[in-house]
């Protein structure tokens, strides 16, 4: 049963009896073992202890505590019986895995729970394990199914909403089928498969030593020959992008090696191991099993339905895709927030509704804020394109503002400007209205799309072909898509084109990510998120 469709069960004891629940009569105190099977045997008749010992346990989590009295403090772990005994296995058996999916094991330690069975010597202890295993079920569905950390405790620009199962919903799942449930807690996006395929890659590759020794050299161009060559063959050798040769020349097969390589990770793949190819090429496995370590947590912070058509922008690649049924049907290069902190773009995911043509730009007030106002206040002449409205949306006239009077606080009047061939929007912008005013635009400023490193913008998200982006999305609605676009663009006006089905859009920031092939590709942490989502789940006790 999916996670999420629990959300409205109520456990009442006759569901759980009818579950096969054991009933407090079946008291456990000591353990015998088959089959390397847990198996609780009655020992201890008197029953205070086990529901004294469970009920102060519980009284720390609230629902918890609900859930053992809503049962009339029925054991659920800790009972004889088969049914009992599928329960636990069903529970370590998926903890064990824990470490394959890079959750913090520390919060249901398998090997520590199989010790306090082993342990048992009253009915307190066992009080005490029934809730520790229950703890160690809803940490652990939680971790697996939507992350172990929350995004928007990492870093402010994660402003991502993350749905959470609640644990009457992780509870009544479980009991309804114990292994299934934990079987389908894992996201079903194929790249989470993929990222866990890739992981293993790496750790193998660690254990084993790591990918040899780094190329000791700041640039080689296609022709150089030696011992330095013989290491940048070496490396690529290592990590899968050259057979195995004993050519010391850099020559065509080195290059396509290293075009490949380029390609991987986002840089201009021309065949010449320049600085910045170098630097990639020599980063340690180390650190690329960290970011596939995080891409993990993203992915399961993305557990969620993303629409068979919806819109991917990931920001360190700097690209927006149009994904169909799970393949890219579109994509263009596209210019993200500038690495100066109050620019970042922010990740969350939204509702594309409507584009505008010929937009008008009514400047964020972080912008009029950080960089405008100052501006205005050395030289009222400045800025000469935008207009200027008071709160009532009426236009004011320069020369009546006096704008040495106010601070970055207390501005109170609102930046626009008209649509036009220069507008800083371009001629389209497409809108998912959002509380901190972010969509995808066009530009009038092209030159930035041919650079390698395209984090620019003062948050939002320019495209590099607005219009062909605007004709994909268009075409399920309209016979002619771009005859419709250029109807509306034509007449000069502001108007809105409003979308039959409203599109997902997810702004996400991936620095390791597949493609469809299940290839591993790499990109830069352009604004340190990944590295702050690290070091918190190292710090959540994922193993570093």
């Amino acid at each position: 049963m999916p996670l999420f469709h629990l959300r409205l069960c109520v456990l009442t004891v006759p569901v759980l009896l009818a579950l096969g629940m054991p009933g407090l009569a079946q008291s456990a105190g000591g353990l015998a073992s088959g089959s390397g099977a847990l198996v609780v045997k009655s020992a201890l008749p008197h029953l205070n202890g086990f529901r004294q010992a469970l009920a102060a346990a519980a009284a720390r989590d609230d629902a918890v505590a609900r859930f053992y009295r809503d049962s009339g403090y029925a054991a659920m772990w800790t009972a004889e019986g088969p049914v009992a005994e599928a329960r636990r296995m069903a529970l370590l058996n998926a903890l064990d895995a824990a470490p394959l999916h890079a959750l913090p094991i520390a919060r249901y330690d398998a090997a520590a729970l199989r010790r306090a069975f082993r342990d048992l010597r009253s009915e307190g202890d066992r009080g005490r394990l029934e809730v520790r295993m229950t703890r160690a079920l809803l940490d652990f569905a939680r971790d697996l199914h939507s992350g172990a950390l929350v995004p928007k405790s990492v870093d402010p620009g994660l402003v991502r909403d993350v749905p959470r199962a609640t644990p009457e919903a992780i509870l009544a799942g479980f009991l309804a089928d114990p292994a299934g449930f934990l079987h389908g807690l894992a996201p079903r996006n194929p790249e989470y498969a993929r990222l866990l395929k890739a992981r293993a890659r790496l750790l193998a590759d660690v254990a084993a030593g790591g990918w040899g020794a780094p190329v000791p050299a700041k640039s080689l161009k296609p022709g150089a020959t030696g011992a330095v060559v013989v290491a940048l063959r070496d490396r690529l050798t290592a990590m899968g992008y050259l057979g195995r040769t004993a050519t010391m020349t850099y020559g065509p097969e080195l290059q396509a090696a290293v075009r490949a390589f380029q390609f991987d990770h986002g840089l201009t793949a021309d065949g010449a191991a320049g600085e910045t190819t170098l630097t990639a090429i020599n980063t340690p496995p180390e650190d690329r099993l960290k970011s596939v370590t995080v891409a993990l947590e993203r992915e399961r912070w993305a557990n969620i339905e993303r629409g068979r058509r919806h819109i991917w922008v990931n920001l360190t690649d700097f690209t927006a895709k149009i994904i169909d049924d799970g393949k890219v049907t579109f994509s263009t290069r596209a210019v993200v927030g500038s690495t100066v902190a109050e620019k970042h773009t922010p990740e969350f995911s939204h509702l594309m509704t409507y584009m505008e043509l010929n937009p008008d730009w009514t400047v964020p007030p972080g912008i009029i804020k950080r960089d405008y106002l100052p501006k205005l206040q050395a030289n009222p002449g400045a800025l000469a394109h935008l207009k200027i409205y008071d709160a009532r949306g009426r236009e004011v006239p320069r020369n009546a503002v006096n704008f040495a009077a106010y601070k970055a606080g207390n501005f109170p009047y609102n930046l626009r400007q008209p649509p036009g061939a220069s507008n800083a929007l371009g001629k389209v912008k497409f809108m998912f209205p959002n509380p901190w005013s972010i969509y995808l635009h066009d530009t009038p400023d092209k030159h930035l799309f041919a650079r390698e490193n395209r984090a620019y913008s003062s948050g939002c998200v320019r495209l590099n072909d607005p219009f062909d982006f605007a004709y994909t999305l268009l075409a399920r609605q309209e016979d002619d898509p771009k005859r419709a676009f250029h109807k509306v663009l034509d007449t000069g006006r502001q108007e809105r084109i409003f979308l039959k089905d409203p599109v997902p859009v997810h702004l996400d920031y991936r620095t390791a990510f597949t493609d469809a092939r299940g290839r591993l590709n790499f990109r830069n942490d352009i604004y340190g998120r990944d590295a702050a989502i690290w070091a918190a789940l190292v710090k959540a006790g994922v193993p570093g």
